[in-house]
Parts: C-alpha cells; structure tokens; sequence
C-alpha cells in the first residue's frame, strides 16, 4: 500500500498544470481550520476536542518562480479546555507572509500538479472575549513558521493545506502568567485559491508568453499555435520573410531553394539539378576551363573558351581532335599543319617542304623542260659496250648534261632504271641491267653528283616499251630511264 501511495505522489508531482506564474500573478485563497493553543496550561496541538475554528481570507502575489508574498487575515476563537484551567476568547489577526515555493523549477517543476511551499512571516493578533474567561483585552506581536501543500487542479483553481505555528510576545491570554513560557498557537487551515490576472503577450498575437516561442512576432502577422509566425512550407523562413513560401528553400536565399546545394539558388541557377559555379551561374565546369560542361566540346580536357573548351596545344586556332599537326603550328586550312615553302601543301605531304612546289607533283615543283628533254634524250643516248656494263664514250655528252641539270636542281633526285631487251638469259639480262644503271650512277658520281641523291634499279627485260620480235623493237627496250624524284 505504501509504494502505491509513494507511486501515486510522483505521478502527481509530475503531472504538468499551470497553477499562479507570471501570467497569473495574483490569488485569492478561502479557507477554514482550527487553531490549538499551547502554554502555560498545556498543550491541545493535535486535539480535535474541543475545535476552536477559524477562517482565513489570503491574498497572494507572484514574486518569482520561488517566492510569493501574502496577505493573510483570519478569524475565530482561540481557548484551551483543561482539567482545572480554561480560558476562552475571540482571536482576529493578519500577517504578512512570505512564502518558498518548492515548485520553482529547482527541485520540482514550476508547473507541477502538487507543490508544497515553506512560510514564515509577522503579524499582530487580536485577542477579546468573556472578563471570566481571559484575562484581558489586548494585542499581540507573532512570527508564524510553517508551510504546505497546493494541488493543482485547472489553471486557475487550485485546494490547499497550510499549518502554521505561531510565536507569540505574550503571556497573559490564558489568565495564568509565566515569565518563562509565552502564549502560543497553531493554525491548521485548509481551502480553496483562484488565481486570476491576464497572462503576458508581449508580441499581442493571443499567445501567452509562456507559450510563445516568438514572443516579439511583429505585429499583425498571422502565426501558429506556437506564436511564431506562419512558415508554409517549414523551412525555417516565415512566409512574410518568404521569397518562395510555397517550396522549402534556405534562410541564405530568403527561403528559395538550392536544390544542387551548388550556393545558387535556383531562380539564378542554369543548372539547377547539378552542382556547379557561381561563374557560369550554377552550371558545372569538370574539365576548369571555364567552359561549362553543356557547352564544352571536350568536358574531360581543359581547352579554350574560344575553341567550345576544346585544347589548341600548338595555339594555331585548330583543335588538337581536328589539327592533323597538334604539335606544330599551322593553318586552318591546312588543318593546323605548317606550310614552310608556302605552296598550299601541308609539309607533312609535301616531299619537298622547303621548296614551292605544286599540288600534282606533291609539292613539289614541277620537272623543267630543259630536264625533261635531257632524260628523254638519255633514253636512247646512252650506249653500252655490247654484253657489257662499259658506257660508250659517245654518251658523255648526255650524261654530263644530266650532271648540269642535277647541279642546277640541288631538290632534284634521280631513279636511275636499267631495261634490256629480251634476247639471251633472262637472269643474266637482269643482272646486266643492274650493273648499267650502276654504272650510270658511278659516273655521275665522278661528275660531283652525291650519291645519296641516286638510286640505281636493274629491272632486266620485265618491262619492255617496244616488241622485242623487232630490231627496232629490241632497240627500244634497251635502255637507261632518268626519273626525277623528290
């Protein structure tokens, strides 16, 4: 029965209602009792027979969550029924009291249903009554010491016990007196207290302050149950505050949304699904080239802003993708290749770079005349010994004029072929043949011609011009081919 009493108690010291507090600062209290004497007749504390009543009118005041200051009037009779001794008379007396609330937050909540309390105080008392039954008419000082218990009922209602007991200045109400032992008595009293007042609301948004949790809401604006103001769309940012009241967003951006989390909001963000730069407003730039993403060519390389983010390493105004010499710098029209000798053909077709030349002779230039007719006259002008790889002496004249052509045309070189016709072996034709073209080249060597600038090909009777069934024929396929390369 006990742990059900001792767990009934702390359920009610935990159970939360608003009793008087800074809203409600005032209380009126109504209650009744019985006062018991103690003093040189004895002691009645605690002895219900006979009950001397009395009843109490207690005006409170809130201080603070600790303490409460009241008034308190009472009256009633006061007397003690003893063997021998008696005495009966009227007592009328107010105090002031101050009152420590053990409610106070510290060590039980300020809003807790029961809260007991500690008084003390001073008053002055009033005594009259029967000649025969007390001694005289009169006034005296009193300490009261005590406390109690109030359970809250409602905001506003609440009941009370409260016991007091009272030191007294006198010795002369029960007709016996002692100069040891003053006239003492104690109060039992037990009623109801209405708490009244208008609770605070600083803001004037009809939510208490106790219960605002914005009490300087400016004033005129709807708010919530809780006294702040509206937030539609819960983002922290009130809607009168709002720039987007109707979709979360960030108190960074007056409550507009960044849904990229980039630092733009997304009114101003091109990008606003993809966390990018405040630069390219919002808008991401993988490669830093300050090209963003949707719009740059090459994402994944850094590159030019003028060239779509695409790199231009040899600065030719050509992408390295569509630059056909990414390491050299060249034209456009070309495809970012260089053109040393100007011709319009790129050096990397051109075979002979340094020169001008023309497109159908891969840029080189073209053959002379003079040469043409030198070589065309070589092909029947150059005599050999018969069977043998001997240049006949006539043949000079030619091949010095070949000489002069090669001194003049420093680009010139030669593919010196040796033909036969197809009488005899046809492997020792071959070999014939290769040994006239080296002679050709040996000769011309002699002449200062570089070697390097001739190859010499013997290709034997494989590739006749004329019908070796005919002298003529023959004549023809027996010769010596100067073709200029470069």
């Amino acid at each position: 029965m006990k742990k059900l009493f001792t767990l009934l108690f702390l359920a009610a010291m935990l159970t939360t209602v608003y009793g008087q507090n800074a809203d409600q600062k005032w209380s009126i209290s109504l209650m009744g009792g019985k006062t018991e004497y103690t003093g040189d007749l004895g002691s009645g504390l605690f002895h219900f027979n006979p009950f001397y009543w009395h009843g109490a009118l207690q005006l409170n005041h809130y201080l603070n969550p600790s303490f409460d200051l009241g008034l308190q009037f009472e009256y009633g009779s006061y007397g003690f029924d003893g063997n021998t001794d008696s005495f009966l008379s009227r007592k009328t007396d107010g105090a002031l009291l101050l009152k420590y609330k053990l409610a106070n937050g510290y060590l039980f909540k300020e809003d807790a249903r029961i809260a007991p309390f500690l008084a003390t105080g001073l008053g002055f008392a009033s005594f009259a009554g029967d000649a025969t039954r007390t001694r005289d008419d009169d006034w005296d000082a009193f300490i009261p010491l005590g406390g109690g218990i109030k359970v809250n009922i409602t905001p506003k209602f609440a009941v009370e016990y409260q016991i007091l007991y009272n030191f007294t200045n006198g010795d002369y109400r029960d007709l016996n007196e002692s100069p040891s032992k003053d006239d003492r008595f104690l109060s039992h009293s037990v009623g109801i207290v209405l708490a009244f007042g208008a609770p605070k609301d600083t803001d004037g948004d009809g939510v208490p302050d106790k219960l605002d949790n914005c009490p300087e809401t400016p004033s005129g604006l709807q708010v919530d149950i809780n006294g702040c103001p509206v937030d539609s769309d819960k983002d922290g940012v009130a809607d009168y505050m709002d720039k987007c009241p109707s979709v979360a967003g960030l108190a960074a951006f007056s409550g507009c949304p960044d849904t990229d989390g980039d630092g733009i909001q997304d009114a101003v963000d091109d990008c606003p699904d993809v966390k990018g730069l405040p630069t390219l407003k919002g808008c991401p730039d993988k490669d830093g080239d300050g090209v963003r993403d949707s719009q740059d060519k090459c994402p994944d390389v850094k590159g030019l802003l003028e060239l779509d983010g695409c790199p231009d390493a040899d600065g030719d105004g050509v992408t390295d993708a569509a630059d056909k010499c990414p390491a050299a710098k060249g034209s456009k029209e070309l495809q970012g290749c260089p053109d040393t000798d100007g011709d319009g053909i790129a050096d990397i077709d051109d075979k002979c770079p340094l020169v001008a030349g023309i497109k159908d002779n891969k840029g080189c230039p073209a053959v002379k005349e003079e040469a043409i007719k030198v070589f065309t006259q070589a092909l029947t002008g150059i005599l050999f010994e018969t069977g043998k790889d001997v240049i006949r002496s006539s043949s000079y004249g030619i091949l010095d004029n070949v000489v002069k052509i090669m001194k003049d045309n420093p680009e010139y070189n030669l593919s010196i072929n040796g033909h036969t016709d197809a009488a005899g072996d046809d492997a020792k034709n071959l070999d014939l043949s290769q040994r006239r073209a080296d002679a050709v080249v040996k000769y011309l060597t002699k002449k200062g011609i570089d070697a390097a600038r001739m190859t010499a090909k013997g290709f034997g009777e494989t590739m006749p011009v004329a019908d070796n069934d005919t002298a003529a024929g023959r004549a023809k396929n027996r010769r010596v081919e100067f073709k200029v390369v470069f």
